[in-house]
C-alpha cells in the first residue's frame, strides 16, 4: 500500500503519445494471435480488423488523455502512482467499451448487456494485468533516470574535491583522495577499510577510525550515503541495484564492488531516489 502512495514522477502528458501506441499494439497483438471473444470464428482478414481495433485504440486513448487523463494530472497534486494506475485502468476500460461497440458491428453481435458485461470482464482483467506492469514498469525507469541524472550532476560539480579519511593512531597516515574515486567505506573491528578507485582499478586501505568519525568528516557530502550500519557508500559510483524490500544490493564503480543495503536503510535509500 505505501507503494500505491509513493508520488508518480513524470509530468503530465509527457509520453502520452507513446503509452496510445503501446496499447494500440498491446491491443493488435491480443486480437491477431490469441483472438479471443470468438474472432477465431471471423472469416475475413484477422490482420486487417486486428489492425482496425488497434486504430480505435489508439483514437480512443489520446482522446482519454485530452479529455480526461492530462487534465486530471493538472488538477491533482501531488499524482500518485494510485491515481496513474486508476486512469490508466479507466482509460482500458473506456478502450474496450469502444472496441466492443466496433465488435459488434464488424461481427454483427447484438448490443446485449449481458455481451457488455462479458467484454469489460475480460478487458478489466487483462487491464488490471497491464496497468500494474505499465505502471511498474515507467515508474521505475523514470526512477531510474532521475537517480542518473542527479549523480551526474553531482559528479560533474565535485570535480577536483579532494576529502580526507583521519587516522586516529599517533603517526598514522591520513588518506587522501579525489571524492569521485571513493567507492565505499566499511566498518572493521578497530579501523575502517576504504575502497576506493585508484589508475581505475579498486584499491582497499584501512585506517584507524570509525564509521561515525568518517561520517562526521564527509558531512557536507549528501552523496556520501549509510546504507548499512557496517557501510557507508557514495551514491554517486551506482552502477546497477537488486534486491526487494528486505534489502538490496549496490554495485559501484561498473561492478568492481558490491555493497549490502540493510532492511532498515531502504526507505532512506528510496526517498533519496524518488
Amino acid at each position: 500500500m505505501k507503494f500505491l502512495t509513493r508520488k508518480y514522477p513524470f509530468q503530465p502528458n509527457s509520453q502520452w503519445l507513446r503509452e496510445c501506441l503501446f496499447y494500440c499494439l498491446v491491443v493488435t497483438a491480443i486480437l491477431y494471435f490469441l483472438q479471443p471473444f470468438g474472432f477465431n470464428g471471423f472469416g475475413g482478414n484477422k490482420l486487417l480488423v486486428s489492425l482496425i481495433f488497434g486504430a480505435v485504440t489508439f483514437c480512443c486513448c489520446a482522446i482519454y488523455h485530452l479529455l480526461v487523463f492530462g487534465p486530471l494530472q493538472r488538477k491533482v497534486k501531488p499524482w500518485r502512482i494510485w491515481h496513474q494506475a486508476l486512469a490508466v485502468l479507466g482509460m482500458i476500460l473506456f478502450i474496450g467499451l469502444c472496441n466492443f461497440v466496433t465488435f459488434a458491428l464488424i461481427l454483427h453481435i447484438p448490443f446485449k448487456l449481458p455481451y457488455i458485461l462479458m467484454f469489460l470482464y475480460w478487458t478489466l482483467i487483462i487491464g488490471i494485468v497491464v496497468t500494474t506492469i505499465a505502471v511498474s514498469l515507467s515508474y521505475y525507469r523514470s526512477l531510474r533516470n532521475q537517480l542518473d541524472a542527479m549523480l551526474e550532476k553531482t559528479t560533474r560539480e565535485q570535480e577536483g574535491i579532494t576529502v580526507t579519511i583521519q587516522d586516529t593512531r599517533v603517526r598514522g597516515n591520513d588518506l587522501s583522495l579525489p571524492i569521485n574515486d571513493l567507492l565505499y567505506i566499511e566498518a572493521q573491528k578497530n579501523n575502517v577499510a576504504v575502497c576506493y578507485l585508484k589508475d581505475g582499478k579498486p584499491v582497499r586501505k584501512e585506517v584507524q577510525s570509525t564509521l561515525a568519525a568518517v561520517l562526521e568528516d564527509l558531512a557536507d557530502y549528501a552523496n556520501i550515503f549509510q546504507c548499512h550500519r557496517s557501510f557507508v557508500v557514495n551514491l554517486n559510483n551506482i552502477t546497477a541495484a537488486s534486491g526487494n524490500s528486505n534489502g538490496y544490493t549496490l554495485e559501484l564503480g561498473g561492478g568492481a564492488a558490491s555493497v549490502p543495503v540493510s532492511r532498515s536503510y531502504v526507505p532512506k535509500l528510496r526517498s533519496f531516489i524518488a
